[in-house]
């Protein structure tokens, strides 16, 4: 008997894919998944038309949406030679949905094609598949009672384990390129299980169709495709994939809603019609926030990148005018000192004693103001990375100590005293003697400046790991609210300008800045305004 010219026990098909022998849930499963994935894919390759990532996930979303038709196809029709014809292109499609899924997969990850060799082994390995589909091997014959396509156990195992090894080798990159692409782990992750669940629902839907000919169960496989979709819908809000922006989520969610809507026209049974009800009304609901949370959302990053653009220019032109003036005006600086140290020396002659007490003054404002214009110079280099260190093992008590003692002069000219308590231990430590000299020059000079009477003392001991330096004062004190500056860039105290005139806020950011890069830490206490200070360093020895 020829039986592509029998049908079975229903009426013919309207429109290919409407007849009374289609299951209400098939309408539910098939319409929604078919749309999402052609209206993403096609969103994603319209707007990376050169992006050959873009071009795989629409091909995975015509092969799906193409073999979702065909199963609508064969639900509706009573023909044996159409059930013949498109149950043989239906395996084919679905064979090639997991195909271009493990290429997506490996673009997606690794940002290029697979290599020969690998192509080379999945061509070996499908060309006997493909040429099966035409052959005895495949299709035995059709059962008239339901008019399913009866499957040859050689192509059921062959497909079966082709998609398999494709859906394993799909999650193996994943995980391999999850190992490799640290800063892309979160958007890996979520492309992960969003493929995972696709492929793994769809293997589910069509074993179990398969082995225990319950189909309508088997449909349950294809909302992993939606699920799919939804992942993809979150990764390219959230991580910008496929360079897809807010016109791609609200062309995805109203499509949604139009064609969910759509099957109120084809469902009868008044039960999937509450529930088709039900998701229409929650996708109209979750769409409305989903684009309006996702246009705040894109708004806020172009901002934020927009700033974050003005910000490094502005910083790049601030570091070549901070250069550029700083460069001038110790240039003249450097000639004034000059012009000053050469009338106290007799280079232009013999001078009154009024001239060489100017000069003198003069001298020493020079000198101070070279000395600001190379701490702003160093700080700004020390943010940039310009100064490299010359770490090695150093005895810090003797920088303390050498320290002390060059700046005993200055104290003891405001009338101060400077006392060391030096415990015994060992001070090794890994560092750059100059810069180290710097934090505790600084932070002597520092206490000087800001005590009008009274004794600095300088302590060393040992803490534990650490060497801890102190110097404590009875001088100007730190408020509550000065503490919070005190280590900032040009953060300075309140009061302080009117003690020390050429306060700049940048000696205790470089001090900060230098100690961290020793691997230590540097803070202050007081008892309040008036009251001395306490600076303190801590250093790792060694």
């Amino acid at each position: 008997m020829d039986i592509y010219n029998l049908v079975c026990p229903w009426e013919s098909a309207s429109f290919l894919v409407y007849s009374s022998n289609v299951p209400s849930l098939l309408y539910y499963s098939h319409v929604p998944a078919i749309v999402a994935s052609l209206v993403l894919g096609f969103l994603v390759f319209w707007n990376n038309k050169k992006s050959l990532t873009g071009k795989l996930l629409l091909s995975v979303a015509v092969a799906f949406g193409v073999w979702a038709f065909f199963d609508l196809i064969l639900w509706a029709t009573n023909r044996t030679d159409i059930t013949m014809f498109f149950w043989s292109l239906q395996i084919l499609f679905e064979f090639f949905v997991f195909l271009l899924s493990f290429y997506l997969v490996y673009t997606y990850i690794n940002n290029k094609f697979p290599s020969f060799k690998v192509n080379l082994i999945i061509f070996l390995a499908t060309v006997p598949f493909i040429l099966l589909i035409s052959t005895k091997y495949n299709l035995l014959g059709v059962d008239l009672s339901d008019c399913y396509a009866i499957e040859s156990d050689i192509i059921v195992y062959y497909s079966y384990i082709l998609e398999i090894l494709f859906t394993v080798l799909s999650i193996l990159v994943i995980v391999f390129g999850y190992k490799h692409n640290i800063t892309r782990r979160k958007e890996i992750i979520i492309f992960l299980v969003g493929i995972a669940l696709f492929l793994l629902a769809f293997s589910f839907g069509n074993i179990v169709g398969s082995f225990t000919e319950d189909w309508v169960t088997a449909q349950y496989g294809l909302f992993g495709m939606p699920i799919f979709m939804g992942f993809l819908s979150y990764l390219i809000v959230k991580f910008h994939t496929f360079n897809v922006k807010l016109i791609a989520a609200q062309a995805l969610v109203w499509g949604m809603v139009l064609l969910i809507g759509s099957q109120f026209f084809f469902i009868r049974n008044p039960i999937n019609r509450v529930l088709n009800g039900v998701t229409f009304i929650s996708v109209i609901i979750f769409g409305y926030f989903l684009v309006k949370s996702v246009k705040i959302e894109i708004e806020q990053k172009e901002q934020l990148a927009k700033l974050n653009i003005d910000l490094q220019n502005v910083i790049k032109q601030r570091e070549s005018l901070v250069h550029l003036i700083t460069h001038k005006v110790k240039g003249s600086f450097t000639r004034t000192k000059f012009i000053f140290a050469g009338l106290l020396d007799g280079t232009f002659g013999e001078v009154s004693p009024e001239v060489k007490k100017i000069a003198t003054q003069g001298l020493e404002f020079d000198n101070g103001g070279i000395q600001t214009v190379d701490l702003v110079l160093n700080v700004a280099n020390l943010q940039n990375g310009l100064i490299k260190y010359d770490m090695k093992n150093i005895d810090f008590k003797d920088v303390v100590l050498k320290t002390v003692e060059d700046k005993k002069v200055g104290a003891e000219a405001k009338g101060l005293k400077i006392e060391t308590d030096i415990k015994d231990g060992s001070y090794q430590v890994n560092g750059d003697s100059f810069w180290l000299k710097e934090v505790v020059n600084n932070l002597i000079e520092n206490s000087i400046k800001y005590t009008k009477e009274g004794v600095i003392k300088v302590g060393l001991g040992v803490k534990g790991k650490n060497a801890l330096l102190s110097i404590v004062d009875t001088g100007l004190g730190i408020t509550e609210e000065d503490k919070k500056n005190l280590f900032t860039e040009g953060g300075r105290g309140k009061d302080s300008v009117k003690v020390n005139v050429d306060s700049t806020g940048y000696g205790l950011f470089t001090v900060k800045m230098v100690v961290q890069e020793h691997k230590g830490r540097v803070w202050a206490e007081s008892e309040g305004a008036g009251k001395g200070s306490q600076l303190y360093v801590e250093l790792p020895v060694i």
